[in-house]
């Protein structure tokens, strides 16, 4: 598995992130992040640097890039993507602590449900007491394989997409009580800040090659991606989730342009892609795997 992670401004918040990762147990993974800080952060930062090396220490491989200029998260994204090996991608958000375990579970689910993508829906627990029953109606759990689905907006599984508003799932998941290591795959709208990914599905599907049509301020790649992925493959959310999002502020302020309106407006799910791949890295640096200093080589949302 390559856990992929795009961060910009968040040092703090990533080294939360890779601590997260460092409490994980199987499958073997490794980790790649794309910095796009205006300081390039995250290859000095002393607590993500410390967590870096936690992570090399335990057998597993970190690689830190710098890439700018910034061109959008689509580009982001794909820059990532092009920078994978694995046969499954987990695009990780750099403000959510995985629990221990989680990694394990939508691996499981992955091989087990055998559909394009699963994903652990972020949670914030500032809203442990905020209970929304009336928010949980549309849970349906998959049953039997899950199937190709075509989502868009106005469509009936586009309706359910406040299940993963606040705490609903952390809600429902103690309705549910589960035995220790049960899981169960339900319908989605789309999923936010932890997707588990087939790489070769997302590829089939373009990945993110549509940045080139995007201005640099822009939002619901990840959806427009998911919704082709789903249309072909399948895909599903898994309870519990483990994800918990950490309610940093966002760092994508501007949400005039929805990416999904862009790469969606013919209600296709073509893969028309002539540019395909991310622009190639500017100024990358890899961090020093023994220190802090950079060597010669290269270096959603529903939480309301």
């Amino acid at each position: 598995m390559d856990v992929l992670i795009p961060t910009a401004g968040r040092a703090g918040e990533l080294a939360v992130t890779l601590a997260g990762l460092a409490a994980q147990d199987d499958p073997p993974f490794r980790v790649v992040v794309s910095d796009q800080s205006d300081d390039g952060a995250a290859l000095t930062a002393p607590a993500v640097t410390a967590m870096a090396r936690v992570l090399r220490a335990q057998g597993r491989p970190v690689e830190v890039l710098r890439h700018v200029p910034r061109r959008g998260m689509a580009e982001q994204r794909q820059f990532l993507l092009d920078r994978a090996t694995a046969a499954e991608v987990l695009f990780l958000d750099d403000d959510v602590w995985l629990e221990p375990g989680m990694l394990a579970r939508l691996h499981d689910a992955l091989g087990r449900l055998g559909c394009g993508f699963v994903g652990a829906a972020v949670q914030g627990l500032s809203y442990l007491d905020d209970d929304r029953p009336h928010e949980r109606t549309v849970f349906e759990p998959w049953v039997g394989p899950v199937r190709p689905e075509r989502i868009r907006r106005g469509t009936e599984g586009y309706a359910r997409w406040p299940l993963h508003n606040a705490a609903n799932l952390t809600h429902l998941a103690g309705e549910l009580d589960l035995a220790e290591g049960e899981w169960v795959a339900y319908k989605v709208a789309w999923v936010g800040g932890c997707v588990l990914l087939r790489r070769e599905a997302l590829l089939e599907c373009g990945g993110f090659g549509f940045w080139p049509r995007l201005p640099e301020e822009h939002a619901g790649e990840d959806v427009a991606a998911q919704w082709r992925v789903m249309e072909r493959f399948g895909g599903a959310g898994i309870l519990p989730s483990g994800a918990v999002h950490l309610e940093a502020p966002t760092t994508v302020p501007r949400r005039e342009v929805d990416a999904v309106e862009v790469v969606l407006a013919d209600g296709s799910a073509g893969v028309e892609e002539p540019d395909g791949g991310s622009s190639e890295p500017d100024g990358v640096v890899l961090a020093d795997e023994a220190g802090d200093r950079p060597d010669s080589r290269l270096a959603a949302d529903g939480r309301s």
